[in-house]
């Protein structure tokens, strides 16, 4: 069993997720649910759970300020918000969980098994978090965060050279030669990043535009990067690669 507390405002909000963590999530210990940021604090400190369900705005004490208050993170955090399309993609740039409010049942049940497999969340996805949605240009980060094995890294984008699908992950490689296998799809990857000059050319891999150095045109279309790695191209992304360049 994981231990976990519940904090929102809107008892309604409380009720629901506790309750579809009894129906959905056997494995889920509701040990405290709160209305109120202070009394989650105290709840916090008293049950030290595994899990915190935390919603951002709330009077008194917002959710970044109930957490500095509890100081040591030493459990998963999942934010349960109703922020903007916007403010979701700075969640995901920060590699943090969230669960827009209302919660999808099956959202919820894939959040709490991936949960189950990775590492607790770290200090520095949240100030990077705060940054972003407490900036006044709503401008993409700069920054992706890439949880692995033994914590989370914080990689600028424009020093990813390309990503490869490896099953039901994709490793990611940089340009100072580094390469890191984190627990998210390829899809996952292109859906952030396609705004950012990243292009799919094949099932297997998504490419920075801004790092290519050469591309081969023939029988078997390829990419070279700028750390020489040859990359193909498929035929039905040939075309798109071509536009994006104006390429004759």
């Amino acid at each position: 069993m994981l231990s976990a507390v519940i904090i929102d405002d809107e008892p309604n909000a409380v009720n629901l997720l506790a309750l579809r963590l009894s129906q959905h999530c056997p494995q889920i210990d509701v040990v405290a649910t709160c209305t109120g940021s202070i009394q989650g604090v105290e709840a916090i400190k008293i049950h030290r759970p595994e899990i915190l369900f935390l919603d951002i705005e709330m009077p008194q004490m917002n959710g970044f300020q109930v957490l500095e208050a509890v100081g040591d993170i030493a459990f998963s955090l999942v934010f349960v918000t109703a922020y903007d399309r916007f403010a979701l993609k700075a969640f995901k740039y920060s590699a943090l969980d969230y669960l827009l409010k209302p919660i999808d049942t099956q959202e919820l049940i894939a959040t709490i098994q991936k949960i189950e497999k990775q590492h607790q969340t770290s200090p520095q996805q949240i100030q990077y978090l705060q940054q972003q949605l407490t900036g006044t240009a709503k401008v993409l980060p700069d920054r992706l965060a890439l949880p692995y094995q033994n914590g989370v890294t914080f990689v600028a984008v424009h020093n990813i050279l390309y990503c490869e699908s490896d099953d039901k992950y994709t490793r990611f490689y940089l340009s100072d030669g580094q390469d890191y296998l984190v627990t998210k799809t390829l899809r996952e990857i292109q859906e952030l990043l396609e705004e950012r000059d990243f292009l799919r050319v094949h099932r297997q891999y998504l490419i920075n535009l801004n790092r290519i150095k050469k591309f081969v045109r023939g029988e078997g279309n390829y990419i070279v990067m700028d750390n020489n790695q040859s990359i193909p191209v498929s035929r039905g992304q040939k075309d798109r690669l071509m536009e994006r360049f104006g390429w004759l």
